[in-house]
């Protein structure tokens, strides 16, 4: 009977009953978390594997002889050396747009965090603040209305069109720094370059993928052209942003505020963004939400099935 590993299956499924499904297909070891040193080991009779964060490299892959297919538990396939799985005859798949709604809403989670603070009042009135108010209201932060305002996005991919058309809902006036002709986009989302996306945003959401050209895309020069009334989101790759160029332009009131559910470390030790007044950090929760981790297993199951039916399907 054909072996199915399961690396780190415990942010998908803590319980591990959703793969249950896989039993019928094989084999099945699932483990929680699999350290780099324990990689080799735990999938060395494996003819499927599936990993989330676990790394998948040319190093590990040489020393798989029986690997038939690895299934990434994610959009983003860079924990897999794609490259040297092809030429060991290795198809390798992921879970195409299963989070778009979810992360989509936490992008404006985020954003009515920053610009009305409900968490912040609702803290505040626990511990009796408006019980002892002499008037019928009170407010010590800056309050924000959205409609009229503008709101940048960088990549246009399915999220970042899901969070156009949100902010587009929301009455704003959307732009988008994008590979897209102008021709291609919306009639409500204009096309910008980056130098004119950062002069102009209002608020500035962060959808693009990781790669050499956009690691630190958000550094020391492209905050100084933002507005220092801008929000920065970023629910895409952490390494998207400098860290300590958007804590100083943050401590020094040249950004309003920062918002980002991703970190370039995770779990982090030592960002200095964590301890920031004007930032609000969520632990890579984005894609966490029940209906998204239950499309998540639900196609990552039909991708191996597809594969053992030899029609695999979702290949990168």
């Amino acid at each position: 009977m054909r072996k199915i590993v399961i690396l780190d299956g415990y942010t998908a499924d803590p319980d591990s009953l959703a793969w249950k499904p896989l039993k019928q297909l094989g084999e099945l070891t699932v483990y929680d978390r699999t350290k780099p040193e324990e990689t080799i080991a735990r999938a060395k009779d494996a003819e499927i594997v599936l990993t989330n964060k676990v790394l998948i490299k040319r190093q590990e892959i040489e020393q798989l002889p029986k690997l038939k297919y690895i299934g990434v538990l994610a959009t983003g396939y860079n924990v897999v050396d794609v490259e040297a799985a092809h030429e060991h005859g290795i198809i390798v798949t992921n879970v195409p747009a299963y989070s778009t709604e979810s992360v989509a809403q936490m992008v404006f989670a985020h954003l009515l965090t920053v610009t009305n603070r409900t968490e912040h009042y609702a803290i505040l009135n626990r511990a009796g603040r408006w019980t002892a108010n002499p008037d019928f209201c009170y407010w010590d932060t800056p309050l924000t209305e959205l409609a009229g305002k503008t709101f940048g996005i960088v990549g246009l991919g399915n999220i970042g069109q899901r969070v156009a058309a949100i902010a587009n809902a929301f009455g704003m006036n959307v732009i988008a720094y994008t590979s897209k002709s102008a021709e291609e986009l919306p009639q409500y989302i204009g096309k910008r370059t980056l130098r004119e996306l950062l002069a102009e945003s209002d608020v500035l959401s962060l959808h693009c993928p990781l790669t050499q050209e956009t690691k630190h895309l958000i550094n020391r020069q492209a905050l100084g052209l933002m507005k220092p009334s801008a929000i920065l989101i970023n629910t895409g790759r952490g390494p998207l942003i400098n860290d300590e160029d958007v804590t100083e332009a943050l401590n020094s009131n040249r950004l309003r505020a920062f918002c980002a559910d991703v970190l370039t470390e995770e779990p982090p030790k030592a960002n200095p963004l964590l301890t920031c007044d004007h930032a609000f950090i969520t632990p890579h929760i984005a894609w966490a939400s029940n209906e998204a981790r239950t499309r998540l297993i639900d196609v990552a199951i039909s991708s191996v099935r597809a594969f053992i039916n030899g029609k695999p399907q979702n290949v990168v």
